[in-house]
């Protein structure tokens, strides 16, 4: 890609101008980018952050897609393109079942707060009836 995207707050860890010279570019339908990125795209500087990545949305005329072009190193340009391609494919397969798509932040893949682990039994022999002591 010969020109370098028209943002002008480049985040502090893309390096300018080697991090943005080959970007990795893929295509979500735009029904999907909302529950992705948040009401207005507001979760796009967290993903950001956290992916040491930079992110540009491209509405493409007359299709339903939408273009994502990823900027960054090499190793967290692709993991973030597979990381977003994924929540891509989570959010679509919600919607073929029937499920509505997670537009809030209590809607994520494991529910509000991440997986669930058992608090008792962990490390707190009280919590175990089962133990005996020698």
């Amino acid at each position: 890609m010969g020109t370098l995207p028209a943002r002008r707050n480049i985040p502090p860890w893309v390096k300018v101008p080697e991090d943005l010279k080959d970007p990795e570019v893929f295509q979500v339908q735009t029904r999907l980018l909302k529950a992705m990125f948040g009401p207005d795209g507001s979760r796009i500087p967290y993903i950001e952050q956290v992916s040491k990545a930079m992110l540009e949305l491209k509405a493409l005329e007359s299709s339903d897609l939408t273009e994502v072009v990823v900027y960054g190193s090499y190793l967290y340009k692709l993991r973030t393109k597979w990381m977003l391609q994924s929540m891509a494919e989570w959010h679509r397969q919600r919607q073929e079942r029937g499920m509505p798509l997670a537009s809030g932040p209590s809607r994520d893949p494991f529910g509000s707060g991440g997986p669930r682990v058992p608090a008792v039994g962990l490390g707190d022999p009280r919590g175990c009836s089962n133990l005996r002591k020698p």
